[in-house]
């Protein structure tokens, strides 16, 4: 076969493409988008309004604690599914604010950061083949995992403004190859805290076509409208749900990378021989920390903290409003996924990026959360887990942006 010609008319012989070095399971998606913007951010000294992480400390009584079990030298290996201490304390959590009885030796799993979670859950219960069903807008990072467990993501698009999610269009989904569903509440990045009515349309899915749910409930105590309903606990779901959560967001101790499982005892088994070869275990100091802020951290630390997220919430999205973005406020979390249609006819990438190098603040291109990047193609996240006086920065130059645009 001829190849394309030239400049002079001339043949130029057809290129072979060169075999690859890497694994195909790596081709069909990108390093972090989140991430990247972190980087572009600092390269232009931006606010970041990108990357999920507080710029204020976490609490006295948790860092105190981490500096004293790092003296009393607890600095070596923690049992590799968690310290006693932090699997009691999440057991007693569990059975006082939910109702659940969840045996510490084996029904709990401590991990790398739900980040971790997630994929040993993945990698120890989705067979290459499978489909796992995932609920769009979307995390970045549930695709990947499926993926890497050699399965299919099915996604199931919600429809702005609500992002409601109906049984039917559930069910729709589901095929002989479905092996579970994944779900984020409160969830990044629309902020939807999934009713119970929408989580009854989960379990009676789950229940008739003997699937799993693998919930990401990491922001569970960053409520605003709503309650945080545990999947776990409706009626036969217990032993089919996965419960992912962590200690990052609600001590705001993202570098701690302290996550948390809750499984049957029979998939607990499976997830923490992953977990022990992906990782071996959290690291023991914090995970003491952690199991000290979960045992002394009483209801006014929760209230103070949703607060203080309620105060920075409005800011932003008063900025965001007075900017020309079009949003409502998160019922949960701490995102905002805005619609920057009025402002630019650009893509979601080209203006973030635009937005970062001339306005000074980075969000996270919307198509990073979508199946098919047209969907997010007007849409730009912002966090608000910053200070108050952060936020109100933020503000000032998004409007010198949007008078200029």
């Amino acid at each position: 076969m001829m190849g394309r010609l030239n400049s002079l008319s001339q043949p130029v012989p057809a290129m072979t493409p060169a075999p690859t070095r890497t694994a195909h399971r790596t081709h069909s998606f990108t390093e972090s988008v989140i991430r990247e913007m972190t980087r572009v951010a600092r390269e232009h000294d931006a606010i970041n309004l990108a990357q999920g992480f507080p710029d204020f400390p976490a609490p006295a009584l948790l860092k105190e604690a981490a500096c004293a079990a790092i003296r009393a030298d607890v600095n070596q290996y923690a049992i590799t599914w968690g310290t006693p201490n932090l699997r009691k304390a999440l057991a007693d959590k569990y059975g006082s604010l939910y109702g659940m009885d969840v045996d510490t030796e084996r029904e709990i799993t401590v991990t790398c950061g739900a980040t971790e979670a997630m994929v040993a859950v993945m990698l120890a219960t989705v067979n290459p083949g499978d489909e796992v069903i995932v609920l769009e807008p979307f995390y970045e990072n549930y695709g990947p995992d499926a993926v890497l467990s050699q399965a299919t993501p099915v996604f199931l698009p919600l429809e702005a403004p609500d992002y409601r999610l109906e049984r039917d269009r559930l069910e729709a989904l589901v095929t002989d190859r479905t092996r579970a569903i994944v779900l984020n509440t409160p969830n990044n990045p629309t902020g939807r805290v999934f009713d119970r009515e929408e989580l009854q349309a989960v379990a009676d899915v789950c229940r008739e076509h003997d699937l799993l749910a693998i919930t990401d409930e990491i922001y569970e105590h960053i409520l605003y409208e709503g309650q945080h309903h545990v999947l776990a606990t409706f009626e036969g779901m217990r032993e089919r749900t996965i419960v992912i959560s962590g200690l990052s967001k609600t001590f705001s101790v993202t570098g701690w990378r302290v996550g948390t499982i809750i499984a049957p005892a029979d998939l607990t088994v499976a997830i923490r021989k992953v977990h022990d070869f992906l990782t071996v275990g959290a690291p023991a100091p914090l995970q003491e920390a952690c199991a000290v802020g979960m045992n002394e951290l009483g209801p006014e630390y929760y209230e103070g903290m949703v607060q203080g997220y309620r105060e920075r919430r409005e800011v932003l999205i008063s900025a965001l409003r007075a900017a020309g973005f079009k949003c409502a406020p998160p019922q949960g979390a701490y995102y905002v996924l805005a619609d920057f249609s009025d402002l630019s006819d650009e893509d979601d990438t080209t203006f973030a990026k635009r937005l970062t190098s001339q306005g000074g603040v980075a969000p996270v291109p919307g198509s990073s959360f979508f199946s098919r990047p047209e969907r997010g193609s007007k849409f730009v996240r912002f966090v608000f887990c910053k200070q108050i006086e952060t936020l109100r920065a933020a503000g000032e130059r998004l409007r010198t942006f949007a008078s200029l645009a």
